[in-house]
């Protein structure tokens, strides 16, 4: 398995965000993870993207000890994120945007920077050529000098997806990429997805709401439930488990 997740526990004061949550995903996978609100789905992505830090557990990917890793350190194994609320420069253009996730290869010596020649020449034309093939990729040629803050919100989220996939990732974590997108728009993110994953080889962890979406896409399926994991496995099992069936309708887990 390219990624473990094992007997995760998150706190908060006393609250338990996660509750030995263990998941696995393997290379070129496909992995939705689905919960009602507040289920701990993007806690989980906290914890290995190196934002917050598991109070028990542990966390592998590639052999990488992740448990206790920087989100410095995440980058570098080769996993990147695109956020639910974007967190994009709004004051950048597209092609700005996806530069700036590009720095972290920016490996050459301060006077390199300075005199603008040798390694640091070498590797901007580089990182400049990679992000505007992101650009084709992710059909965003019309908008690659515009700034993010005038463009509509789903090129926006497009944009955030594009980001992450300018750090070269290995795995690709998306936190509901088509909240609150039109029909048309999540057609076209779904699309993305798929073509991620198919043409560039990337294993994604996927958070989506959409449970059409998820069940139509998704290779396995996580449900998360009070920090919990109470169902797993392939979509159209857990679609019939009970216990996600009386998640998503809010029936009394005590009744």
């Amino acid at each position: 398995m390219q990624l473990k997740v094992e007997n995760v526990t998150l706190s908060f004061g006393g609250v338990n965000a996660l509750s030995g949550v263990s998941l696995e995903v393997a290379q070129g996978e496909l992995v939705a993870v689905i919960g009602p609100n507040g289920a701990g789905k993007t806690s989980l992505l906290n914890c290995i993207s190196g934002f917050y830090h598991p109070s028990t557990g542990r966390i592998t990917f590639e052999g990488h000890d992740l448990t206790h890793a920087s989100p410095h350190q995440v980058t570098q194994y080769g996993i990147a994120r695109a956020f639910q609320n974007i967190e994009l420069f709004t004051g950048m253009s597209v092609l700005e945007n996806l530069l700036m996730a590009r720095h972290t290869f920016g490996h050459y010596n301060l006077l390199d920077n300075i005199l603008i020649y040798g390694r640091a020449m070498r590797v901007g034309v580089e990182n400049r050529r990679f992000c505007e093939e992101i650009i084709d990729f992710m059909e965003l040629e019309p908008y690659r000098k515009a700034l993010v803050g005038d463009l509509p919100y789903g090129v926006r989220k497009r944009v955030e997806v594009a980001r992450a996939l300018a750090l070269s990732p290995k795995l690709l974590l998306l936190d509901e990429p088509m909240a609150g997108m039109t029909l048309e728009e999540k057609e076209d993110m779904v699309r993305f997805i798929l073509d991620i994953r198919a043409e560039r080889g990337t294993t994604i962890i996927l958070i989506e709401h959409d449970l059409g979406v998820v069940m139509d896409i998704s290779d396995r399926v996580y449900v998360l439930d009070f920090g919990q994991v109470i169902a797993s496995g392939l979509p159209e099992e857990v679609s019939q488990n009970p216990r996600v069936q009386e998640a998503y309708v809010g029936v009394d887990h005590a009744a």
